[in-house]
């Protein structure tokens, strides 16, 4: 896919003097509720409407969204306040009734993206649309297949494109019901710096309490909007009740959020910065060199093991280890996550060492 800056003419065409906002509700219930809830976000910083029609559910049984039914509900709400409306698409069904009725942004939810046979028949079904179709990332973090949904996609002709940030499903017990996995949004971006990024802070948290706070990390990363699931009696809604907001919290959800520049010319600043930098440049060329002794050792315990035929894998020795360093990270301000994720990629870096040794 070619970087171009042509991705970004549909946000720009928006003319905001903020980040893009798409709010709703997690599912379309009511004709009466979409209605409300629509008319409450119709003069707040909202530019598209969000409600889910179709919702794909892990397990039978749970509420599948109301179907095409919801869609004219959408139209009348679009009829009456004016706003853009939004909503999931997972087959070539949904497409069609979507296009259909006028819904102006679609996107496809992290099961879907998952599945690259079902993103190309949403890809054929949708192109030379000028619709605005938006990505979420794949269940699993795998940057390859998120970017190659919106590759099939663009592929199709589909010019209006973007991305959004929902998390990613982990086994783990975290505070986030979708890890955030940061670097690989990074990475995105590093990629397409001009693909725009949207962050989805209701699925990443599961909780609407951490709503601000996963939203103005996203900012400070320079996302260029959020959607965020927005319900006029949260507690009772019929899918997803923790993670919705009211339309009163959005709002001052968006008032309290701190806008960051890109950048900063003055000469101060330049300076400042051209130094830490430098440090850090320092600080990491140490880390190699450090880590690349770490491994001359491990080298040297494979050898060890081989010569007394002793397994590779230690495991009591290797959970003292990271016990040990979890609580010495704690001590210099480096969240669990980060040392759990760091150690056993050194873990598993020595593991690949020995083994060349052992097969040697």
């Amino acid at each position: 896919m070619e970087n171009k800056k042509e991705m970004r003419a549909w946000l720009e065409a928006f003319k905001l003097d903020h980040p893009l906002v798409i709010a709703g509700p997690c599912s379309a219930e009511t004709e009466e509720q979409v209605l409300k809830i629509a008319h409450e976000l119709k003069d707040s910083k909202v530019s598209v409407f969000r409600a889910g029609i179709w919702k794909p559910r892990t397990r039978p049984g749970g509420f599948e969204g109301v179907g095409e039914i919801g869609l004219k509900w959408l139209q009348k709400a679009k009829a009456e306040t004016g706003m853009l409306m939004g909503t999931e698409v997972a087959t070539a069904a949904h497409c069609k009734l979507a296009l259909e009725h006028d819904i102006d942004v679609l996107w496809v939810g992290a099961r879907t993206t998952a599945n690259p046979f079902a993103v190309q028949e949403i890809a054929d079904t949708l192109k030379g649309t000028d619709k605005i179709v938006l990505v979420k990332n794949p269940v699993n973090p795998d940057l390859a297949l998120w970017l190659g949904g919106v590759e099939r996609l663009h592929m199709a002709g589909i010019e209006k494109l973007g991305v959004i940030h929902r998390g990613f499903s982990t086994y783990q017990k975290t505070k986030y019901r979708n890890i955030p996995e940061w670097q690989i949004a990074i990475e995105l971006q590093n990629k397409f710096p001009d693909l725009p990024l949207i962050i989805d802070p209701s699925h990443i948290t599961g909780n609407r309490d951490m709503i601000f706070e996963v939203t103005q990390e996203a900012l400070d990363l320079n996302y260029d909007g959020m959607i965020i699931e927005t319900h006029i009696d949260p507690d009772n809604a019929w899918s997803d009740a923790a993670q919705q907001v009211t339309p009163d919290s959005l709002k001052q959800i968006i008032k309290d959020l701190t806008i960051r520049k890109t950048d900063d010319n003055t000469d101060e600043y330049s300076s400042k910065m051209s130094k830490l930098r430098a440090n850090i440049d320092v600080l990491d060329a140490n880390l190699l060199e450090l880590l690349g002794k770490r491994m001359q050792v491990a080298d040297e315990i494979g050898q060890v093991k081989k010569d007394a035929n002793v397994a590779i894998l230690q495991n009591n020795r290797w959970n003292e280890i990271l016990g040990k360093m979890i609580l010495e990270g704690e001590k210099k301000g480096l969240s669990e996550e980060f040392v759990l994720k760091m150690f056993k990629a050194i873990h598993q870096e020595s593991i690949g060492h020995q083994e060349k040794i052992f097969n040697a």
